[in-house]
């Protein structure tokens, strides 16, 4: 197979100039301590319709023919996709269908159809909404833009690489989210033909995928796109149950390694990410910062982590931080069994006032089959100053002959 050339990538520049916005590369302190090199972020959660998605779906559409673009686009998304395609559509003149899963993100929902497109929800995952996509395309005409597997999108996502190269012309490792791989195929692409026209060390490229959504690590033990069952994930925009044929190719080809990480690990990425560089991205688009917290083993400095996107739902939000501040020992959820009497629950706020814990929420409960007739127990929403601190809590409550459990 043909790897898509710097030729195709070069063309995608071009005809992106003045359509995207080259996204600027900032120096990240924190991760650099924790790398023990330079790390640097590739803000695409400022590119336009917040994600890196615009790329490909502008190049690609912009290649059709005149016939091609009269007979409309209509693509499959949960989010990113489906607003690169339907800004890209409506610049384009072209008439945009996207089908997107029921209980899709509605800030998602919302910029679709404000960039021009009609919205269709056929059910719920996104495998439905591919599958009707490909149906409506052949009852009317309209041309499938697919949101990973084609050259066009490919070559567009790799004009990344290419900003990449001229702002950071020294990194030695550049890691980002896989979902379908169109992403980073096309970055490493344009990163290895850069290096053999300066004739300079060759880039290495890592994946990151969610570990229950993860198709590329067994497709690539097996020689060949495997479809994988998803698990619950917050990277949403990264759960794709199996790798395209081309995008396996180049993954195989031209990606040293594709990682797996935790939920854990994303939250607290983008925890990170919000707290001290000051960037909102979506769990998906932390992926490649999240790879640095579990395996900063596996690169070379300087590093460039890419921030695919910032599309995140603020319920989802505000979800995503408690659980990162969970992860990282700021905040703790505790039922805690005292005394059925008369100032109990006073004297047990108070010493958590001493130990200078912010409680956040109290429900008490008195009468439960769980509880003796003496008893009350409350749920407690407690935040700390980390890890430490919050075992310093603990051990304090206990000496004091509380029973506690950690929810």
């Amino acid at each position: 197979m043909d790897l898509v050339s710097v030729d195709e990538i070069r063309a995608a520049q071009d005809l992106l100039r003045g359509v995207i916005v080259p996204t600027p590369l900032i120096h990240s302190r924190v991760l650099s301590e924790i790398v023990g090199g330079p790390v640097f972020l590739k803000c695409e959660n400022l590119q336009r319709t917040g994600s890196f998605k615009i790329r490909g779906a502008y190049v690609r559409i912009a290649r059709l023919s005149d016939d091609e673009r009269a007979r409309g686009v209509v693509a499959a998304s949960a989010g990113n996709h489906a607003q690169g395609v339907a800004l890209a559509a409506a610049m384009l003149g072209a008439k945009a269908t996207v089908f997107m899963p029921e209980g899709a993100p509605l800030p998602k929902v919302a910029a679709t159809r404000g960039y021009g497109a009609d919205v269709i929800f056929p059910g719920p995952a996104v495998d439905d909404c591919l599958e009707a996509a490909r149906t409506y395309a052949v009852e009317t005409g309209a041309v499938l833009i697919h949101p990973f597997d084609h050259r066009d999108v490919v070559a567009g996502q790799g004009t990344i690489g290419m900003e990449i190269a001229e702002q950071c012309p020294d990194v030695r490792t550049v890691v980002g989210a896989v979902g379908g791989g169109g992403l980073m195929s096309g970055v490493a692409a344009a990163l290895r033909a850069v290096s053999d026209e300066r004739g300079g060390p060759v880039v290495k490229v890592v994946g990151a995928q969610a570990k229950r959504a993860a198709a590329f690590p067994p497709s690539l033990a097996a020689g060949r796109p495997v479809r994988v069952e998803l698990g619950p994930t917050m990277a949403d925009g990264i759960a794709v149950g199996s790798p395209g044929e081309l995008t396996y190719e180049l993954v195989n080809e031209l990606v040293d390694a594709v990682v797996t990480v935790t939920e854990e690990s994303i939250s607290q990425a983008l925890l990170l990410c919000l707290e001290r560089a000051k960037m909102v991205v979506e769990p998906a688009g932390a992926a490649g910062v999240a790879a640095l917290l579990e395996h900063s083993y596996a690169v070379r400095t300087p590093v460039v982590a890419l921030l695919s996107g910032g599309n995140i739902d603020p319920l989802l939000l505000a979800k995503v931080l408690r659980h990162g501040l969970a992860g990282a020992g700021r905040y703790m959820v505790v039922r805690c069994r005292l005394k059925d009497r008369p100032g109990a629950l006073v004297t047990l706020l108070g010493e958590l006032a001493e130990l200078g814990v912010n409680v956040l929420d109290v429900m008490h409960e008195r009468v439960a089959a769980r509880l003796h007739v003496e008893e009350a127990e409350v749920l407690l929403h407690l935040e700390t100053r980390g890890s430490d601190h919050g075992e310093e809590v603990l051990g304090r409550l206990r000496a004091k002959g509380y029973t506690l459990t950690l929810s």
